[in-house]
């Protein structure tokens, strides 16, 4: 069981009201600040795959975007946002190390899922370059714990 205690409503809230921070209006006007604080506002329940591959990507809300990200990745390890097939992969792979220390059973998980589809990630015809990636990150990552 992961550390992390959930209500049983919290698809429905907003990273906003979950975490009980709110950020205002960007005082940065770049297309990836205003998506943030947008998404911030957004209910979980409605966030697409982009939508984590970005927030996950700045590690903004992991707590609550991991668990999401991992039920995807669980149903399909090449779930892509706007990128390439696999892009949610790396960023999960690639995020707060802390975060991994502190919820060591989504950490498992995460290494069960890549375990599990080893041989279709290396099947997949996304780029050499892409896929050589997946597997560094992944033995940075099962370093963690």
């Amino acid at each position: 069981m992961s550390k992390t205690k959930l209500d049983d409503n919290w698809l429905l809230k907003t990273l906003e009201s979950l975490e009980r921070d709110y950020w205002g209006e960007p005082k940065y006007n770049s297309h990836l600040v205003t998506t943030c604080h947008r998404l911030r506002k957004k209910p979980l329940k409605d966030f697409e795959t982009e939508d984590l591959r970005i927030m996950i990507g700045q590690n903004i809300g992991l707590r609550y975007l991991i668990p999401l990200a991992l039920d995807k990745l669980d149903e399909n390890i090449l779930a892509d946002g706007d990128l390439y097939d696999g892009d949610l992969l790396q960023v999960v792979l690639k995020s707060d190390k802390e975060y991994w220390k502190a919820e060591r059973e989504n950490w498992k998980r995460m290494c069960g899922i890549f375990n599990r589809d080893i041989s279709l990630l290396e099947s997949h015809y996304n780029a050499r370059s892409i896929k050589e990636e997946w597997f560094s990150t992944f033995a940075d990552f099962k370093k963690i714990n």
